[in-house]
């Protein structure tokens, strides 16, 4: 979370943000006993829907592509604290998931790493850590932490969709394989019909199976592949955010959430880079106003078209957000690559850990709730309240105020 600190007579105070009404916080290693998530901040009174979380991991554990291990786990949260009758209580909530593969202590089936895999955080975290055993590194960096993440952007989804709100994942490209699905506000559920029948969550059949023959291709060759995921967000309310504060900013809150996820390396907003080769009249969405959708979200201001992905000035813009994210191929490779032995320093093949071919399907999963849990966070920013009735009321009050624009201007109190 972030922390402001004030300074006055002699004093120094931590100020806590108020982007720290919603977070969450995961700890357990790959092999250790389980995966804890505690987030806190949700609001008393919201059903928590454990069979939807549930639902989600499982939804991350699979797709084409995936390694052993999925078929070992059975990923589902044990709630420990903060949810009484199916309802959140307003303390924290607090689950875990169980590891079935669980061998963190056993010295035969985790053994030390001395050889580092390019591309992971073996070789960094050994030095920083000042040890040339990669395991500890490695087994907090493991894209297994993902599972947790998930469980914490379910649950917030459960909030948004109070509101009416919603997260839509898809797997745009693997390697050269990419769809041109367009989606809409209108059409989302019908491809989220396709995205579910699809190996590789990708809402295009055809380019499903040449996905599906590029994996096959690379697990032949004992390589891996990577891609591109998308999210979308539909039905959020104008002004979500704040241009105020940059560390507040919504579109640089989702960068910085994505870009935490193992294996991201790049990530856009709406036409992101594509911006750049384009004229300001052919990027910029002009605005409309239609009386007919004064009472949705929008407030009756429309676009076009949607370049910006929803925000301007870090705000929404009561266009659908949307966040693309490129996630390189998995690290480790099962013909391994040059490397050193970090006792010896002589040249060695990096080590293999039981790992994917591809994880892109699953990196779709955690990128559609990775982005609901910061929207979320930036609507208990926005409206506040320790109970749902509160906030709801505060949601309420808040767009009724905005359909009044324009307001009549204060009055001055000085004489």
């Amino acid at each position: 979370m972030w922390q402001r600190t004030a300074i006055a007579s002699g004093r120094v105070a931590v100020l806590l943000s108020p982007m720290a009404m919603l977070d969450s916080i995961t700890a357990g290693e790959s092999h250790g006993p389980g995966l804890v998530v505690t987030t806190s901040g949700i609001p008393a009174g919201l059903p928590v829907d454990i069979d939807f979380i549930n639902a989600e991991l499982a939804r991350r554990q699979g797709g084409y592509g995936r390694g052993g291990r999925m078929g070992i786990e059975d990923d589902k949260v044990e709630v420990l604290t903060g949810v009484r009758r199916g309802l959140a209580t307003g303390a924290p909530i607090v689950f875990l998931i169980r590891n079935k593969d669980s061998r963190l202590d056993d010295l035969k089936k985790t053994p030390p790493i001395h050889r580092p895999r390019p591309g992971h955080a073996d070789l960094a975290g050994s030095i920083k850590w000042l040890t040339t055993d990669c395991r500890d590194t490695l087994e907090r960096a493991s894209a297994r932490e993902t599972a947790a993440r998930v469980a914490a952007g379910a649950l917030a989804r459960c909030f948004l969709r109070e509101f009416g709100i919603e997260s839509f994942g898809l797997v745009r490209s693997i390697f050269s394989s990419a769809t041109n699905a367009i989606i809409t506000s209108e059409n989302w559920q019908q491809m989220k019909t396709l995205r579910d029948a699809s190996e590789t969550y990708c809402p295009d059949p055809g380019a499903t199976l040449e996905q599906h023959q590029l994996i096959r291709n690379a697990k032949l060759s004992k390589d891996t592949v990577g891609g591109m995921v998308e999210c979308h967000v539909f039905n959020l309310p104008i002004g979500i955010g704040s241009s105020m504060d940059w560390r507040d900013k919504l579109d640089a809150r989702l960068a910085y959430a994505v870009m935490g996820i193992q294996a991201f390396k790049g990530v856009e907003i709406g036409l992101g880079f594509e911006a750049t080769k384009r004229m300001g009249s052919a990027v910029h969405d002009p605005i409309r106003y239609d009386p007919a959708q004064r009472d949705t979200n929008t407030l009756g201001f429309i676009r076009d078209t949607n370049n910006a992905g929803g925000t301007e000035g870090g705000m929404t813009n009561g266009q659908p957000v949307v966040v693309r994210a490129a996630m390189k191929p998995i690290s480790t490779i099962l013909k391994g690559l040059p490397s050193v032995d970090l006792n010896t320093k002589e040249a060695q093949q990096s080590q293999y850990e039981r790992s994917d071919i591809c994880a892109v399907s699953a990196a779709s999963v955690v990128l559609e709730n990775v982005v609901a849990f910061e929207v979320a966070r930036a609507m208990r920013v926005k409206f506040g309240g320790d109970s749902m009735p509160e906030v709801r009321a505060q949601a309420h009050a808040y767009l009724k105020l905005a359909r009044l624009l324009p307001l009549d201007p204060p009055t001055s109190t000085l004489a």
